[in-house]
C-alpha cells in the first residue's frame, strides 16, 4: 500500500513532472490547485507526509491531517508552521537548508547591481521610448569596492560573502555567533555589532530567518543609522522589516534605494507603495526559484521522506523537530 505525499503548494505542469519523475516506489503523490484552505484541509487528510514552502501549515492545517508522519519545508524557514503543535502531535518537522543558497546569493547579487547601477529604471525609461542616460547615470552606485554588510551568516550569507568578494568588496557581517578569527579570515569577513554594520555597509543584505527576535529588526531607528546612499537588499523574510518606516526613509532620500523579494503579507498588497517607487526593485519572492535548482531540492526532501517511511532518523542538518 503506498504512503501519500501532498504538495502543499499549487506548482505548474513542469514541477509536478519532475516530482512524479524522482518518486520513488511504494508512494503516491498528491497536488493541490489552490491555496483554498477548505481544499487543502480536505487533502490532508489523508496525507502521510506533507511539503509546504510558501503557503504554511499553522494548527488549523495540522489538526486536519491525523495520519501526518513528516511536514517538511522545501526551504529553510520554519515561521510558517505550528511547531508546537507538531512536537505535541509527534510530527516530525524538516528543511532543507543550503538547497537554495546558491541561487538566492547569486539573486542577492543581482539586486546589487540592478539597484545600484539603476537596471530597472534604466530599462522602463527605455520601453516607454526616453533615452535617459545621464539620469541614470546620476544616480548610479557601483558594488565594486564597497563595503557590503550581511545580516545572517547562514548558507546564503557565506554564498552573498564568496560572490562579492569577487567585486572587491569589503564583507561585514553580523551572527549571534560571531564566527572564528581563522574562519572568518579565510572567509575574508569581519564580524559586527548590528548597530556598527548599519552605519558602515553601502550595501545592507538580509539574509536572516524570520524569528521573535528578528521580526521587526529593521525599523526606523535602525534605518535611519544607515548611510543615505545605501542599498537595502532584503531576501529573507519581509516581516524582519518594518515596511512602513523604509518606505518613509525611501520617500524621504535617507536610503539610495531598495531590492525587496519577500513582503509581509504576500502576495503585498497591489496598492503598496514599495510596488510603486522609483529607487525600489521588487520580486515576488522568487530568489530560490531557479529551475535549474529543482532536481535537487526534490531529491533533498524525498530522501528524508523515504528516512522516514524507513524509520530512520532525520539528519541533524535537516531536523526542526
Amino acid at each position: 500500500m503506498s504512503e501519500t505525499i501532498l504538495i502543499v503548494q499549487p506548482i505548474g505542469p513542469e514541477l509536478r513532472a519532475i516530482v512524479e519523475a524522482e518518486l520513488p516506489p511504494g508512494f503516491a503523490v498528491r497536488f493541490t490547485d489552490t491555496p483554498d484552505p477548505a481544499e487543502l484541509k480536505a487533502k490532508l487528510a489523508d496525507a502521510d507526509y506533507a511539503v509546504f514552502w510558501d503557503i504554511g501549515l499553522p494548527a488549523e492545517m495540522l489538526d486536519a491531517a491525523p495520519r501526518l508522519k513528516l511536514a517538511h519545508k522545501w526551504g529553510v524557514g520554519v515561521e510558517n508552521i505550528d511547531l508546537d503543535l507538531a512536537r505535541a502531535r509527534g510530527i516530525q518537522v524538516a528543511r532543507t537548508p543550503g538547497s537554495n543558497a546558491i541561487p538566492v546569493a547569486e539573486f542577492a547579487v543581482g539586486l546589487m547591481l540592478a539597484a545600484g547601477r539603476r537596471i530597472v529604471t534604466a530599462h522602463n525609461a527605455m520601453q516607454a521610448g526616453v533615452w535617459d542616460k545621464n539620469g541614470v547615470w546620476r544616480k548610479s552606485i557601483m558594488l565594486s569596492g564597497k563595503t557590503v554588510g550581511i545580516v545572517g551568516l547562514g548558507f546564503i550569507g557565506k554564498e552573498v560573502a564568496r560572490r562579492v568578494a569577487g567585486f572587491g568588496c569589503t564583507v561585514l557581517y553580523t551572527t549571534r555567533t560571531p564566527l572564528s578569527a581563522a574562519e572568518e579570515a579565510a572567509r575574508g569577513v569581519s564580524w559586527r555589532s548590528l548597530d556598527t554594520l548599519l552605519t558602515e555597509a553601502d550595501f545592507l543584505c538580509l539574509c536572516c530567518p524570520l524569528t521573535p527576535e528578528t521580526r521587526g529588526m529593521i525599523g526606523a531607528r535602525q534605518i535611519s543609522a544607515m548611510k543615505a546612499n545605501a542599498i537595502l537588499i532584503n531576501v529573507a523574510r519581509g516581516g524582519i522589516v518594518v515596511e512602513a518606516d523604509l518606505i518613509e526613509a525611501l520617500r524621504a532620500g535617507r536610503l539610495a534605494g531598495a531590492a525587496i523579494d519577500v513582503f509581509d503579507p504576500e502576495p503585498p498588497d497591489p496598492a503598496n507603495p514599495l510596488l510603486h517607487m522609483e529607487n525600489v526593485i521588487v520580486t515576488p519572492h522568487c530568489a530560490s526559484t531557479a529551475f535549474e535548482n529543482s532536481v535537487p531540492g526534490v531529491r533533498r526532501w524525498l530522501a528524508n521522506i523515504q528516512r522516514v517511511a524507513r524509520g530512520e532518523a532525520l539528519p541533524e542538518t535537516d531536523r526542526v523537530v
